[in-house]
């Protein structure tokens, strides 16, 4: 596939657009939402389920990505079906996530192509750890892309995801204004918020997860803590489930 020159500004229309209503006041309309929980995020190591649970969590979001060989200490990619098993078996929920490479190498990079690959490694992963259908991905944009990066970049990518898990089983980690571009022009049913290249303090109002920033130790190992902000953020045990409209459903 390639995109056609009109393709790519209608992509520069309409995500210039909500930049602009994002740039006039946006940042406060997701202030106040209620957080539902917590959930953590790693990839040096695998924390216990009696341990997340005893530090309050109610689940893990984990990658269904390799580790990177440059990466030695990453000892926690990919997950496994047995920590899948043993996080289900405590009650916990889990949420898939996909990221291999980062800043020089990050994944966005490759446009297209790389989002097809990397989203057909990550659903066989998915699979591979007893991951239902119909349950997102989360494509990692672990970076700050100005707005001509999102499109020519970042925008192919992450069509290259959606061709293969499907519109509505594509998840976007990313900061916010990549979030705005990106339901602009509905690339994404479900987004995860970091805060590099995020006004300090907003949350964006489609977020169904933020990443908080800061790390915290359990069994030693360094994790991040993400709130939860909708009852159907990805989670494994929904699969098969109509989406609910009470935020204050939680699936566990």
């Amino acid at each position: 596939m390639s995109l056609s020159r009109r393709d790519m500004l209608r992509y520069a229309t309409l995500g210039s657009g909500v930049a602009l209503i994002s740039a006039l006041g946006a940042p406060g309309l997701a202030q106040g939402r209620p957080v539902l929980g917590t959930i953590i995020d790693y990839s040096a190591a695998v924390p216990s389920p009696s341990s997340i649970r005893a530090a309050g969590h109610i689940g893990a979001i984990r990658y269904v990505s390799d580790a990177r060989p440059d990466a030695a200490w990453m000892r926690a990619k990919p997950l496994t079906g047995r920590e899948a098993d043993a996080l289900l078996d405590s009650g916990l929920e889990v949420v898939s996530c996909y990221q291999y490479g980062k800043a020089a190498t990050a994944d966005w990079l490759g446009g297209y192509e790389a989002g097809l690959k990397h989203a057909r490694r990550g659903l066989d992963l998915h699979y591979a750890a007893g991951g239902p259908e119909n349950r997102p991905i989360y494509a990692s944009i672990d970076d700050n892309p100005t707005f001509e990066q999102f499109t020519l970049q970042v925008v192919p990518y992450l069509l290259g995801w959606q061709e293969v898990v499907g519109a509505g089983n594509l998840g976007v980690y990313a900061n916010s204004p990549t979030i705005d571009w990106a339901s602009a022009v509905s690339l994404g049913s479900f987004y995860w918020q970091h805060d590099w290249g995020t006004p300090k303090g907003y949350v964006h109002p489609r977020a169904n997860l933020h990443q908080i920033p800061g790390e915290v130790r359990i069994d030693g190992i360094g994790v991040d803590i993400n709130h939860v902000l909708t009852s159907d953020y990805g989670q494994w045990s929904l699969a098969g489930s109509a989406p609910s409209s009470d935020p204050g459903l939680l699936g566990s």
